[in-house]
């Protein structure tokens, strides 16, 4: 009796014919989203505007004679409003994107993807985009009948002038870009006399070209296959998280009825299968499969569902925002609510805070200026007059306002210790050296042979009308030689 273990091996007689080969890509389907309004709509063309009025509209706003917000890389300075920070303030940077981070998580903990929906520029420049589109080649029908129709004249004039449209759009987007960067109000003037540098203009056709890239080409495949984040939200979000849901037990059995017809009588739920919840969908995907990572929170099949709801003579919410234990559970608006409050959200809750309230006190005790000690490594020490032995040191002084400054310069170290330096002044958000001498008399000097003594600087910026002093400390060493 064979081993009933052992696996037989038989051999298969080859295809006749050439070999089948199979592609492991799958050609890219066009998505024609329909247009839908409702509330949620609104609110996304609200985010729209608000965003964008920031955008385009900030770097063109003058605070004391300059642009209210720039990023002078080539200064290395950058400006928001009244704030200078300089290259030494790069740790606010850093802290600020470790808020953004935490503001994220937080954020999808609680709500989901309503950033990706409303505010994320992808999806905002998607919706400037297809408002071009909708203006030459119609809704969702007329660009499907427009794809498939052969070239014409029309078909010609409704493709370029649409191409047009994103490509006056896109390189508005770019020239604003480096604005942000370079004074705007002389960027226009220059690229209006075609005197525009060579480093600006291939930064606002690069940025342009991606404007053009992601919202008029890629759209719905940078959320889907490029950005990370519909990958790692699965490990910010519970089922206790706000999210778009289907309500199953509510429209299942799903299928079209007259509207006079009783869905219970028919054995039919809620659902009609009109599919316009597919259709507005601006990333291809069936809601009612269940909570995808396509699904980018924007609320467009809501808005759909809810108008069919209407028509139809039934409650809205078929399609709503919820999350998958208030569905699973029938619960209440005040019962969804108490979940709000779990360990996640008070976690990031609790760090988002205390990294928010450090962030903003030390941005408030920020001083107004900073200074660095370098020893001269030429010379450590030397004898000059009377057997006396002086030191030197170079002080690198930035200013972080934007008024000039006077310094006065201290020196606190071994007894008899006298400071020669120039008086310090440092131009508005400007930067100076300064060359400093610690000199110590002979007979202090005699006592401290063969040594190295500590010593400190202070850089006080003298009290202002409404202000008290500012004073900064800098630690180094004075070298006594034998």
């Amino acid at each position: 009796m064979p081993d009933s273990r052992v696996i037989p091996i038989r051999p298969v007689a080859a295809a006749s014919g050439a070999p089948e080969v199979v592609s492991l890509y799958q050609k890219h389907q066009p998505i024609y989203a329909r247009s839908v309004t409702g509330r949620y709509a609104t609110w996304r063309w609200i985010c729209v505007w608000l965003t964008q009025i920031v955008f385009y509209g900030l770097p063109w706003l003058q605070i004391g004679g300059r642009q209210a917000v720039l990023f002078d890389i080539e200064a290395r300075r950058f400006y928001l409003y009244e704030l200078v920070l300089v290259p030494q303030d790069l740790i606010y940077l850093a802290a600020l994107l470790v808020l953004s981070a935490l503001a994220l998580f937080f954020f999808t903990a609680v709500a989901g993807r309503l950033w990706c929906g409303y505010a994320c520029p992808q999806t905002v420049y998607t919706e400037m985009f297809m408002w071009i589109e909708r203006r030459f080649e119609g809704d969702r029908l007329q660009r499907m009948r427009l794809d498939q129709a052969p070239w014409s004249a029309a078909k010609l004039a409704r493709r370029g002038g649409k191409q047009a449209g994103w490509i006056v759009l896109s390189l508005v987007t770019g020239l604003t870009f480096v604005g942000w960067f370079t004074p705007i109000r002389e960027l226009v003037p220059a690229l209006a006399s075609a005197d525009i540098g060579s480093a600006s203009a291939f930064w606002a056709l690069f940025y342009g070209a991606f404007t053009y890239g992601n919202a008029g080409l890629l759209r719905e495949q940078m959320c889907k296959y490029i950005c990370p984040y519909a990958r790692f939200q699965g490990a910010l979000i519970d089922r206790d998280s706000l999210v778009i849901a289907y309500d199953a037990s509510r429209g299942e059995p799903r299928g079209a009825r007259s509207k006079k017809a009783d869905p219970q009588a028919e054995g039919l739920g809620s659902c009609v299968d009109c599919t316009l919840c597919v259709q507005v969908c601006p990333t291809g995907i069936d809601i009612r499969h269940g909570l995808q990572n396509e699904c980018i929170g924007c609320a467009a099949c809501i808005d759909a569902c809810d108008d069919v709801m209407d028509k139809m003579g039934y409650a809205r919410g078929l399609i709503r925002y919820s999350t998958e234990n208030a569905v699973a559970g029938g619960w209440s608006r005040a019962q969804t609510l108490r979940r709000v409050l779990r360990p996640r959200v008070l976690v990031y809750g609790a760090l988002l805070g205390a990294a928010t309230l450090a962030f903003g006190l030390s941005l408030a005790q920020r001083s107004p200026f900073e200074f660095d000690v370098i020893k001269d490594r030429s010379t450590l020490a030397r004898l000059v007059d009377e057997g006396a032995i002086e030191n030197v040191y170079r002080l690198q002084v930035t200013n972080r306002s934007e008024m000039p400054q006077q310094l006065r310069l201290r020196a606190q170290g071994p007894a008899g210790l006298v400071v020669e330096a120039p008086p310090i002044t440092v131009g508005p958000a400007d930067a100076s050296s300064v060359v400093v001498r610690l000199r110590l008399p002979a007979e202090a000097a005699a006592a401290l042979a063969g040594r190295s003594v500590p010593v400190s600087f202070e850089l006080e910026l003298p009290a202002t009308a409404g202000g008290s002093a500012v004073r900064q400390h800098e630690k180094s060493t004075f070298l006594v030689p034998r």
